[in-house]
């Protein structure tokens, strides 16, 4: 008897062992956040201990020759997941057939560049993503766009994607969501994991507001609103937003480099709630398409709205109470991305 169960326990799990690669692309795939990004990925934090996982990683042609070095230590890490990792310049290649897509590669602003040429030019490489996305993925993929401007970026590439769900593309506002997380559980003194329920409203940009309105915090075992547990209004309304809006700015001020290792820590976040869900009564803030929402965002957006996940399908926090002052920020980034919007949708026909 023991002999025969031994053998179903060893069926069940060779069976368990041998699930279908996920083909998963990041572009960017030579720069420095997918540098920190790619063995979390391929090591089963993000979509699973028991995914195996095919890389596919697109960069620019000039950046081969250090693509080739990242697939070097990739095969190095020795991770049992990771199946097989395809470098390529090319977007049919990259294209092919993926379950996920995480955008990382943009056009960042140069020095002496107007805003109206940087989206431009980023229209010009989300615009081709998406026709490859249309063209090549999967109906089902689920879609990050981490480069910036990321909403806008990420409403190129669904326009030019139309087949796919736009409920498939989103953006990354889980690095402000982190950062806002982080700055409330370090004024009070708790761990972060003790802080829930923080919002990004808007644009990944110095509009955004992060809000602690519905934030809860757990104070030695009673969770209390966080404005009871800080107790200072006038830094909640105040350096807690700016510190948050402008946090990018100084990670760059610091370390002469932009914030990679936070970013893919966000990216593995982001991507994980996806697969496997929201905790119950928790939400996270992504941008995501405004269609239908509740709060009055203007509809043909990407925008961060609080979300919970279940079965890789996000759902809006509805009916959450606004006062003046969050309607005020609200909107102002609104304002903000509409801006965007209008300037990148007329450069996607020329």
């Amino acid at each position: 008897m023991l002999t025969l169960l031994t053998a179903m326990y060893l069926v069940v799990r060779a069976a368990t062992s041998q699930a279908e690669p996920i083909r998963v692309l990041v572009t960017g795939a030579a720069g420095q956040i997918a540098y920190s990004l790619l063995y979390s990925i391929a090591k089963g934090d993000v979509f699973g201990k028991d995914q195996p996982i095919i890389l596919v990683l697109l960069d620019i042609p000039p950046m081969l020759p250090v693509l080739e070095g990242v697939v070097m230590e990739l095969q190095d890490c020795a991770l049992p997941l990771l199946r097989e990792v395809i470098p390529t310049d090319k977007v049919e290649v990259g294209f092919k057939d993926l379950d996920a897509a995480i955008l990382v590669g943009s056009m960042p602003r140069k020095e002496g560049m107007e805003r109206k040429d940087l989206l431009k030019a980023n229209v010009a490489i989300f615009k081709t993503q998406g026709t490859a996305l249309e063209k090549y993925a999967k109906k089902t993929v689920k879609v990050l766009v981490v480069g910036n401007p990321a909403n806008t970026n990420c409403l190129i590439a669904s326009k030019s994607a139309p087949s796919i769900p736009k409920e498939n593309f989103s953006c990354l506002t889980r690095l402000d969501h982190n950062r806002a997380r982080s700055q409330v559980a370090m004024r009070v003194g708790v761990s972060t994991d003790n802080v829930k329920n923080v919002i990004i409203w808007g644009n990944h940009s110095s509009t955004q507001y992060p809000d602690v309105h519905h934030c809860k915090v757990d104070l030695h075992g009673k969770e209390v609103a966080a404005y009871d547990a800080i107790k200072d209004d006038g830094w909640l309304k105040g350096d807690f937003i700016s510190t948050v809006q402008l946090r990018g700015a100084a990670v760059i001020k610091a370390r002469k480099l932009s914030s990679a290792m936070s970013a893919a820590k966000a990216i593995c976040d982001h991507m994980r709630d996806i697969w496997f869900g929201t905790p119950e009564g928790e939400w996270v803030s992504m941008g995501i398409y405004a269609g239908g929402n509740s709060y009055g965002i203007p509809e043909d957006l990407m925008y961060s709205f609080p979300v919970m996940i279940k079965n890789k399908t996000w759902k809006v926090v509805d009916g959450l109470s606004i006062n003046d002052f969050s309607r005020g920020k609200m909107e102002a980034t609104a304002t903000e991305l509409v801006d965007e919007r209008d300037t990148a949708v007329a450069f996607l026909s020329v």
